[in-house]
């Protein structure tokens, strides 16, 4: 996914303050909702819930990730970019970066998921501390190419544990939004 500048620097993470004003109360619920999300969608599919790895490994983070983590520009990290499923339809495109000094100080061996939720670790494991969510609408250019091709909303948040920090990404596709307002009814 290409690192163009000009969307670096017009896109802008916004806290739920930022934002009250301008999104129905529907959408703010899920882009602020502190609670796993992979819980969530799980309830949403009645447990027919999954996880579908696109591509991970080690590569230079984006600017807006290293800032994030609070390192320095263009240092290498662990991605993985994913796919949360409801009923078979992707919901949700997930992307997790790690810095790779954290990762090798931190104990936590992100090679090994799989297709087991990231965020389900994160929520059982007590010691990860949650930092606040800030929303966005993604950039296109940085969505998988098989994804609707327009401005979606995001989420994204760090959590830490003993120095280690995580950022996850979360962009709300289009399939969720028509499960949520069928389940909504």
């Amino acid at each position: 996914m290409p690192d163009d500048i000009s969307q670096v620097t017009a896109l802008q993470w916004l806290t739920p303050a930022q934002l009250a004003g301008d999104l129905d109360a529907h959408l703010l619920d899920w882009l602020f909702d502190e609670g796993s999300l992979t819980r969530r969608l799980s309830q949403l599919a009645d447990q027919q819930f999954s996880v579908t790895p696109l591509r991970e490994g080690w590569q230079a983070l984006r600017a807006d990730e290293c800032a994030a983590l609070g390192i320095v520009p263009g240092a290498e990290g662990w991605v993985r970019e994913v796919y949360l499923r409801g009923h078979g339809q992707p919901w949700v495109f997930a992307r997790s970066v790690a810095a790779r000094s954290a990762l090798e100080r931190g104990g936590l061996d992100l090679q090994t998921l799989g297709t087991r939720s990231l965020g389900e670790l994160l929520f059982c494991d007590q010691a990860f501390v949650r930092h606040p969510l800030q929303a966005c609408q993604y950039p296109p250019a940085w969505l998988p190419a098989d994804a609707p091709q327009q401005h979606l909303w995001a989420r994204r948040s760090r959590f830490e544990r003993e120095g280690l920090s995580l950022l996850v990404a979360e962009i709300f596709l289009p399939a969720l939004w028509r499960a949520a307002d069928k389940d909504a009814r």
